[in-house]
């Protein structure tokens, strides 16, 4: 018998330490559109909605070069900046061989998500691919999970979602499914 009859990861610190990269791509538009430098802190506190919304926020005219800067830096320096948490690979294809339904619900915009998901070599073992462009309501809230939950008709109770900060384990509370929170990358920790 089976644990789990689906698994969710959320990517960023849980299936790919990606923050540093996070950071550099949006100090790298903010000096170059905003003359300014950002902590990390100050980063952090943007997350949530996905970086196309913050892009426009803060870029207003300067939106679609500044949207095309963000982008073009996060690719190129992802395999520089950004890895797979060790292990996982192996857990994939393990959950995969058990013809268990594998999701992903993560709050980056789609365009990042794919860039991390192909780089880290992941992008083409998940059934579903839910980012902050798939949803109406960002995390904490469960639409993400309920949507996947649908998708594969299976019963709350039965689903794992494997994230790395309290909007994971809000989300899944309010999806009614199972919880396992990862510490292995630094941001996550704090």
């Amino acid at each position: 018998m089976k644990l789990f009859d689906g698994i969710i990861f959320d990517v960023d610190g849980t299936l790919a330490e990606t923050h540093e990269l996070i950071f550099a791509s949006f100090n790298h538009v903010a000096e170059k559109y905003l003359n300014k430098h950002l902590t990390n802190e100050e980063i952090v506190a943007l997350f949530g909605p996905t970086e196309d919304v913050i892009l426009k926020e803060w870029m207003k005219d300067n939106y679609e070069s500044a949207r095309k800067d963000y982008f073009d830096f996060y690719e190129s320096k992802h395999a520089e900046m950004a890895e797979i948490f060790p292990g996982l690979i192996e857990a994939i294809r393990y959950i995969k061989e058990k013809k268990i339904p594998l999701g992903i619900f993560t709050g980056k915009g789609r365009d990042s998500a794919t860039i991390t998901l192909k780089s880290i070599g992941v992008y083409d073992q998940f059934d579903l691919i839910l980012s902050g462009d798939d949803v109406a309501e960002y995390k904490p809230s469960p639409e993400g999970i309920l949507k996947f939950i649908e998708r594969y008709k299976l019963k709350p109770e039965r689903v794992l979602m494997v994230g790395d900060t309290e909007h994971d384990v809000i989300a899944s509370q309010g999806a009614g499914v199972k919880c396992a929170l990862v510490l292995w990358d630094e941001y996550s920790r704090n």
